[in-house]
Formats: C-alpha cells, sequence, structure tokens
C-alpha cells in the first residue's frame, strides 16, 4: 500500500470500486510412506516493481470495476441478488434501488478480471462474496475492492497471462506467508488478512462450509502502516486493523 504522503491534504480520493478473486485449491503434499495431508493452496501473482499501485506487491487476480461490466451480464438474476444480499452492509448496497445493479457490475468484473489475467472462465454462481475492503482516506489512491472465492472446477487450470505481474502460479497459504514474515515476498494488509483466515479455516471444505456475514473493513488513516510494523510474528497471528 502506498505511503500516507497525502494525510495533511484536504482533498481525500474517492474509492473505486475493483473485484478480487481468491482462487483456492486443495493440493496433496506428502505426509509419510503411505499417506498425504492437504496443504491449502491459492492461485497469486507477483506484481512488476513498475506498477503504481501494489508494486512488487503478491496479490489475488483482480482490478477495477469498468464501465463494460454494467451490461452483456452471462448470469441469472437469482445470483444478482444473492450477491447483493451478501454485500448488503456495503457502499454498492447503501442506496436499496441500485444494490442489484452495483452487486451484477462488481460480480461481473471478477469474472472479466480473471479471464484476462488468468484465462479461466468462471460461472458466476461459482464466486461466492467473501470479503470487503476499502483503502484508508490517506492513501492518494483508494479502492473499495469486493473479494470473491471460487474453487476451479477439475480441468480448468489458470495461467499466467497478464503483463502486471511478473509472473503468475499456485502457492501453498502457509509458504506465502511464512515467506511474509521472512521478508521474501510482500503482500497488501488485505491479501495479508484473507491469507491468515484461510490458513485457519484450513481446507477447501472448511470454506465453503464457513458462514459468512461480510462487514466491510475500513481502516482508519495510518493504520496500515502500523499493520506492517507490528506483522513481524507467526503467519496466523496477524494484528488486527483498528
Amino acid at each position: 500500500m502506498a505511503g500516507n504522503g497525502e494525510a495533511n491534504s484536504t482533498t481525500v480520493a474517492e474509492p473505486r470500486l475493483a473485484a478480487s478473486v481468491i482462487l483456492v485449491r486443495d493440493a496433496a503434499v506428502p505426509g509419510g510412506s503411505e499417506d498425504a495431508t492437504q496443504a491449502l493452496e491459492v492461485f497469486v501473482q507477483h506484481r512488476v516493481s513498475t506498477m503504481d499501485f501494489a508494486a512488487g506487491m503478491v496479490v489475488f487476480p483482480g482490478g477495477r470495476v469498468d464501465q463494460v461490466d454494467s451490461s452483456g451480464w452471462d448470469f441469472a438474476d437469482d445470483v444478482v441478488e444473492q450477491h447483493a444480499a451478501a454485500w448488503h452492509r456495503s457502499s454498492i448496497a447503501v442506496e436499496p434501488a441500485s444494490a442489484r445493479f452495483n452487486a451484477g457490475r462488481v460480480l461481473a468484473a471478477a469474472q472479466r478480471e480473471v479471464f484476462e489475467e488468468a484465462g479461466l472462465k468462471l460461472d458466476a454462481a461459482t464466486l461466492r462474496p467473501w470479503a470487503n475492503w476499502v483503502t484508508p482516506q490517506d492513501q492518494p489512491k483508494r479502492f473499495d475492492t469486493y473479494f470473491y472465492l471460487a474453487c476451479p472446477v477439475s480441468g480448468a487450470e489458470p495461467r499466467h497471462q497478464t503483463t502486471e505481474a511478473s509472473s503468475s502460479l499456485w502457492m501453498p497459504v502457509r509458504g506465502i506467508l511464512d515467506a511474509e514474515v521472512a521478508g521474501t515476498l510482500k503482500l497488501m494488509p488485505p491479501t495479508l488478512a484473507l491469507l491468515d483466515e484461510l490458513l485457519a479455516l484450513g481446507t477447501v471444505e472448511a470454506i465453503l462450509g464457513e458462514d459468512r456475514d461480510i462487514v466491510p473493513v475500513r481502516p482508519k488513516p495510518g493504520a496500515l502502516e502500523e499493520f506492517f510494523r507490528q506483522r513481524r510474528q507467526a503467519p496466523s497471528v496477524a494484528p488486527e486493523l483498528p
């Protein structure tokens, strides 16, 4: 996340709508001569250092909501209704009359971004609303990001096909968090918090069984810097954002 050089400015940037997709799977890892344990993996991108946002960070596929996402949807009305209900605490549902439309265009953006960046066409019905994070007001570039979770069906393999990242690949959740603690990988605070949450759940079965009540996370100015300052401890004991 960018620094807080704009903290003293009287102008607060409006957050732009964005969508991000956490692709997750169970991967078999040798655990003994006969048995195998399950390790949770996520598909992540290593963003290039020249990007003006999240440069050098490890992120999930995603991007901002564009005008093209406002029409041409290929999902059923009941899917949009379910998503609007899931995001009922978020900014896109502040005006009830536009909640359904907003939920639809954010969902369309999630589908489009995964297809553009990872070559994976996801059925909207398999995209599960998971979390909503809003960039603090002291940041010069802000996003109101809607995170979805999806498990690609067998044979549907995401791939690296974006110039915004140097590589895209499946990585173990625990391995990413351990690398962040060691300082060999960098994570945005939402990515870090969401990976900690997935690690605690442990398996795809447990994740899909999670009953979500999505409360938007809106960190206060300065909270992100404090978050990183404290983040030198075990991967599943991340400090809370105020």
